[in-house]
């Protein structure tokens, strides 16, 4: 018996033992795990530190980076005030030849319309199986044989009309290039009087030539104004000139900027007001040495025996709130004294007052005005002049005019513009300056005077003169419109179209005069290409290319409807297969060129008032292709050209549907400001072009 108990009592206390021992080492794993757990923690915290000290300096270089940046910025805009005059006297000096245009116009380039239309070829009309005349059914050669001669036909028909229209284009292609070579040659030939007039010194002629020579001087910054007024006295040879200097902004505030951690921002300091001060009284005086130095330099004829200049600022004056001109030098000197300046050399405010004895404001920065010796008589010209308060027509306006006018406005939207119709400029005719500091920026600006609309090779022109220049925009002004295709080359460019009800807007906005049309004897431009209304390059001009693409074996009709809001002006106004065109030929249905299968040409500038859109639709040809839907319609484009076949944008439209045979591919809507644009469609018609002409109020018999 005790034995039995103890060996129950052994086997007890084993079990005890070994459960004391799981429960040792479970223990001890979890203390593991609790030590790795800790390890992998404080690891983990350690590599969160590393990586937060590292993206804290990574963020501390790029702060420091960028203010170090914006600093050398500032020192850089500071050395080109400090070096203003040397860089200026490194400039080419203004010539009479800088005013001439070059006689170079453009050579023809038809597009598209210059290459041929394809013939077919005869092998790939052969049956599948054997030639002619050897294998294969009579039947299969027949219907081979009638394919190729129908499409050898239709191909010839194609051909015809591709070279009546090249041959209408080379027309107004030379019309134009005639008219350009004339303008040009008219543009030399003025400068050439301008220039026997500044021989003879005629006061006009010199006034003339040497304010552009201001203007167009590649000495000054481009943020600097440029604001003239001259006269000239013969008897002594004097030019007067008021001449605008830049603002006490020109001067940054701010000498450099320096990152503080601490804080987490950046740090301007301040620039000392008396640095400021001193600097900007010598950038005051270098502008009067170098555009004194611009004007005798330009005087390759011995015309000036002197120069009177006074330069001022054109800014608000606190005490009224007004804009004001406030002169802040001037300086009479001869041609002889300045010539024996080093200008290069000298210190420009000791130069201007201690040598050619003139006058500078001490404290300019305060708006110290000094006493001009002489100042010009007349400023010149009006912009723009108004008789019995009748507002002049645009249409009718001199061109010369008109591009003050437009110069003008820019001016009143508070720009600085000038007109540049004498610099041979690339064309452009108004350069401006918009002084904001996030939009603003050089602009250059066309204008045309136009009746019909502005094809969109002038807005593609622009572009060109835009990045040729470097400038951060372009404007185009017209006392038309612009049609689909213009603006479609325009979108996300740095463009902008005014057209004409704009451009009337804006004037009267600004305080300006203008109306379109409407008075007897009004002409229309026909400078650049433009032609009166009713002129023999009406055929092409004005017009926008809408050339239908898609893949697919369908046989399709393409039509357009001249719609006001969902109804068809009148059944003359469904353009289609049997009526290519419309009453005043505005919209006709045209062979498609190139990949274009189809083709649609609108002058949209020329749609009759009560139109507000042009909906285009596709329908299958039921005798052409008998039982086909619309399911192999697909990838359809319509792509936005010239006739020249010059391409300004691509709009895709919506695949076809199994069981319709009709489709809307959408429609150009006219805006309340009467430009274009388009709206896709996508509904499609079971019953084929018959049910949808007639939702758009066509009844069928």
């Amino acid at each position: 018996m005790s034995r039995r108990s103890r060996g129950l009592v052994a086997t007890w206390a084993e079990i005890q033992r070994q459960q004391q021992r799981q429960e040792e080492a479970q223990r001890r794993a979890w203390a593991q795990h609790q030590r790795e757990q800790e390890r992998q923690q404080r690891a983990a915290e350690r590599a969160a530190a590393r990586s937060r000290r590292e993206q804290q300096a990574a963020y501390r270089e790029r702060r420091e980076a960028d203010a170090r940046h914006r600093t050398d910025k500032l020192d850089r805009q500071v050395r080109v005030l400090r070096d203003l005059l040397v860089t200026g006297c490194a400039a080419p000096a203004f010539t009479p030849e800088t005013l001439k245009r070059s006689e170079r116009v453009e050579p023809f380039s038809p597009g598209q319309l210059g290459v041929p239309v394809p013939m077919p070829d005869p092998a790939a009309y052969q049956p599948r199986q054997g030639g002619w005349g050897f294998g294969g059914s009579w039947q299969a050669q027949e219907q081979a044989r009638a394919r190729y001669e129908s499409d050898w036909h239709a191909a010839q028909a194609a051909e015809a009309q591709r070279q009546r229209q090249l041959a209408a284009y080379r027309q107004q292609y030379q019309r134009w290039a005639d008219e350009r070579l004339a303008e040009i040659r008219g543009h030399n030939a003025g400068v050439e009087e301008l220039v026997a007039g500044l021989r003879r010194g005629e006061p006009t002629a010199v006034v003339e030539y040497f304010t552009a020579a201001l203007y167009a001087s590649r000495g000054w910054p481009d943020d600097f104004p440029r604001q003239v007024s001259a006269s000239f006295d013969p008897a002594s040879r004097l030019l007067v000139l008021n001449w605008e200097l830049p603002g006490t902004a020109v001067v940054p505030e701010v000498s450099a900027v320096r990152y503080m951690p601490g804080a987490d921002r950046d740090k301007e300091v301040r620039r000392p007001v008396t640095e400021r001060r001193a600097l900007y009284r010598d950038v005051l005086a270098q502008c009067m040495l170098l555009a004194v130095r611009e004007l005798f330099a330009a005087d390759r004829f011995g015309v000036l025996e002197a120069v009177a200049l006074n330069g001022f600022v054109d800014d608000t004056d606190p005490a009224t709130g007004h804009r004001t001109q406030t002169f802040l030098a001037t300086v009479m000197v001869s041609r002889a004294d300045f010539d024996r300046l080093n200008l290069t050399q000298v210190t420009a405010p000791d130069c201007l007052v201690d040598g050619l004895r003139g006058q500078l404001s001490d404290r300019p920065d305060r708006r110290a005005g000094v006493r001009p010796a002489r100042l010009p008589g007349d400023a010149g010209r009006a912009v723009v002049t108004h008789g019995d308060d009748d507002e002049p027509d645009l249409c009718a306006m001199d061109p010369v005019e008109f591009e003050d006018l437009v110069a003008e406005l820019f001016r009143a939207m508070g720009m600085q513009a000038v007109t540049t119709s004498r610099s041979g400029d690339g064309g452009v005719d108004v350069d401006a300056l918009d002084p904001d500091p996030i939009r603003g920026g050089k602009i250059v600006v066309q204008v045309k005077r136009y009746r019909n609309t502005v094809p969109p090779s002038a807005v593609r022109d622009l572009y060109g003169t835009v990045q040729s220049v470097g400038a951060n925009k372009g404007v185009l002004i017209t006392t038309s419109a612009f049609g689909p295709g213009s603006h479609a080359f325009a979108g996300g460019k740095p463009l902008t179209l005014v057209q004409g009800t704009e451009l009337v807007d804006l004037l009267h906005r600004h305080g300006l005069n203008g109306r379109l049309g409407g008075g007897p004897g009004s002409e229309p431009d026909t400078a650049s290409g433009a032609q009166p209304d009713g002129g023999p390059g009406d055929e092409l001009d004005g017009t926008t290319v809408l050339g239908l693409t898609w893949s697919g074996g369908a046989a399709l009709d393409v039509c357009a409807l001249v719609c006001r809001g969902q109804r068809v002006l009148g059944e003359e106004w469904f353009v289609f297969y049997n009526n290519p065109a419309a009453p005043d030929s505005s919209v006709r249905m045209m062979p498609g060129h190139g990949e274009d299968r189809a083709a649609v040409w609108v002058r949209f500038g020329e749609l009759p008032p009560p139109a507000d859109r042009l909906v285009l639709v596709a329908a299958v040809d039921p005798e052409a292709d008998p039982g086909a839907d619309l399911s192999c319609f697909t990838r359809a484009r319509i792509r936005l050209s010239e006739p020249a076949g010059t391409a300004a944008d691509e709009l895709a439209v919506s695949d076809g549907r199994p069981g319709e045979t009709a489709l809307v591919l959408g429609s150009f809507r006219r805006r309340a400001n009467g430009d274009w644009e388009f709206v896709l469609g996508g509904k499609g018609y079971e019953e084929g072009l018959v049910q949808l002409v007639e939702e758009y109020g066509i009844e069928v018999g």
